[in-house]
């Protein structure tokens, strides 16, 4: 029972997670387009030969805009950050021309976090709070199993239960199969 209210957040998150991706039909709307935040001419220095990763991280520090992002440099130089975040991902672009800052936010919608929650990874961040968010998330699958493993032994040991458990067992087992064979 208390393994169970622990996870309840966290299969919750999940749960609903998954019902936005399967049917993103239910979610009407136009897609989720960057929408401009704030326009900026960028005072910092790079330094020589910079990396765009080195750069990206120097960028979003002046911005106050630290943390997981991923970066890509266009072939006229231009940077494009896209910064995530639950709730309001930002897109910085800078021009290294003109030394110009563009900042631009995704608008807010549950479906579209619900999904950015589902699909959040950790580790390789190098980031404090998602190294956090990766090892409480591989704590709630060792739960998980834990819970599973332990129906299981609670089924067996349970003999009244065996023969509805067998067939809950096997209907879920046989349902797998199917779909691991057929798609």
């Amino acid at each position: 029972m208390y393994l169970a209210l622990f996870l309840f957040p966290w299969l919750l998150m999940y749960a609903l997670s998954t019902l936005a991706m399967n049917h993103r039909s239910w979610f009407t709307g136009p897609p989720l387009a960057f929408e401009p935040e704030r326009e900026l001419v960028y005072d910092g220095v790079f330094p020589e030969k910079a990396a765009p990763r080195v750069m990206s991280q120097q960028l979003l520090a002046s911005l106050d805009l630290d943390g997981a992002h991923t970066v890509t440099r266009r072939n006229d130089g231009t940077l494009v950050v896209n910064r995530n975040d639950l709730v309001t991902p930002r897109r910085i672009t800078y021009t290294p021309a003109d030394r110009r800052v563009v900042i631009e936010r995704q608008p807010a919608r549950a479906n579209a976090m619900l999904e950015r929650f589902h699909r959040r990874r950790g580790y390789a961040t190098g980031y404090t709070l998602d190294t956090i968010w990766a090892v409480s998330v591989d704590l709630v699958i060792a739960a998980m199993v834990f819970w599973a493993l332990s129906g299981l032994w609670m089924w067996w040991e349970m003999k009244v239960t065996r023969r509805y458990g067998l067939v809950a067992f096997a209907g879920g087992s046989a349902l797998f199969a199917f779909y691991l064979v057929a798609i």
